[in-house]
């Protein structure tokens, strides 16, 4: 069954380039001073970090309609409304957008074989777990542009340049679809009359999607966000169309790569974990307040 929880300036896209996987080390960051990462407008964020914890999706999705629930008092009462951002990992779960077909469900939803929550974000069928990082910037757009399609492709940036400066992977948008791909693969086809052993060579790019791009945007408040495929599993995205787009694959930083041993997995979370909250800063000119204490903390398992 599915669960209902409690109840895009523009920027260039960076072009794909095919790199040896074998010759991508993901780079040496050391921890940011988030409190005294300051902008030029002086504007703060304010930060909750839990980059290392398993959340329950409907927990998480609870919070964040909290905390819009809370902007939007404020904006009534023509009172300051900072921005705030949310970094976690999820157990095992499959989330649906408001519209999103069950046709792209590989499953009997009768015999679903991990919890399926439909939400209020838009884009289709996705899946979250450990090894991903989901970022849930819940944005005034009051206080950057009023625009969505902006704000979409502002968090397609932070992803490529996080894939860019911590990993040397050169990601980039495709035509047509939210998100960052990865991918130029040469399909080399022979003449079928092998006349001259003439051979073709054909482009494709963005075969493999690394992030997925999920939001909502209310009365100019936007949450849920950006999903980062560091070291997840992805066996379970094959029990869906991701994204429902049939003809391209998902990818992981681990994968790309090459990286084998899971011994390895908390360096890649962690480098990750650092470039996103710089590049997200920087994106949206942004100082980082991080909080102390975050109140869903009290309900997770030790």
């Amino acid at each position: 069954m599915i669960l209902q929880a409690g109840a895009s300036s523009c920027f260039s896209s960076i072009p794909p380039c095919p790199i040896s996987s074998s010759n991508r080390q993901p780079s040496s960051l050391t921890t940011p001073n988030f409190i005294s990462i300051r902008y030029r407008n002086g504007r703060m964020c304010e930060f909750h970090d839990l980059h290392k914890e398993l959340v329950p999706y409907a927990d998480a999705w609870k919070w964040q309609k909290d905390i819009v629930a809370e902007k939007k008092a404020l904006i009534e009462t023509n009172q300051d409304c900072p921005d705030t951002l949310i970094v976690l990992q999820h157990h095992p779960v499959y989330t649906l957008g408001m519209g999103s077909s069950l046709e792209h469900l590989n499953f009997d939803m009768n015999d679903a074989p991990l919890d399926v929550y439909r939400t209020e974000r838009g884009g289709e069928v996705t899946y979250h777990g450990p090894g991903q990082l989901v970022i849930y910037p819940i944005v005034n757009l009051r206080n950057h542009k009023m625009d969505i399609h902006w704000y979409l492709r502002a968090l397609e940036e932070v992803i490529i340049r996080v894939l860019s400066s911590a990993f040397s992977i050169e990601a980039s948008r495709v035509d047509g679809f939210t998100g960052v791909w990865f991918g130029m693969f040469l399909l080399y086809l022979l003449n079928e009359l092998q006349r001259d052993h003439e051979t073709f060579v054909i482009m494709l790019s963005g075969d493999q999607k690394l992030a997925a791009i999920g939001v909502k945007v209310s009365r100019w408040i936007a949450y849920h966000g950006v999903a980062l495929n560091v070291t997840t599993d992805l066996a379970p995205f094959k029990s869906i169309v991701p994204c429902g787009i049939k003809d391209r694959r998902v990818g992981s930083i681990k994968s790309l790569l090459g990286i084998d041993d899971d011994d390895d997995d908390t360096q890649l979370i962690e480098t990750a974990y650092k470039s996103l909250i710089k590049e997200f800063s920087e994106v949206f000119d942004l100082g980082i307040q991080q909080i102390a204490s975050s109140p869903i903390l009290e309900g997770l398992e030790p």
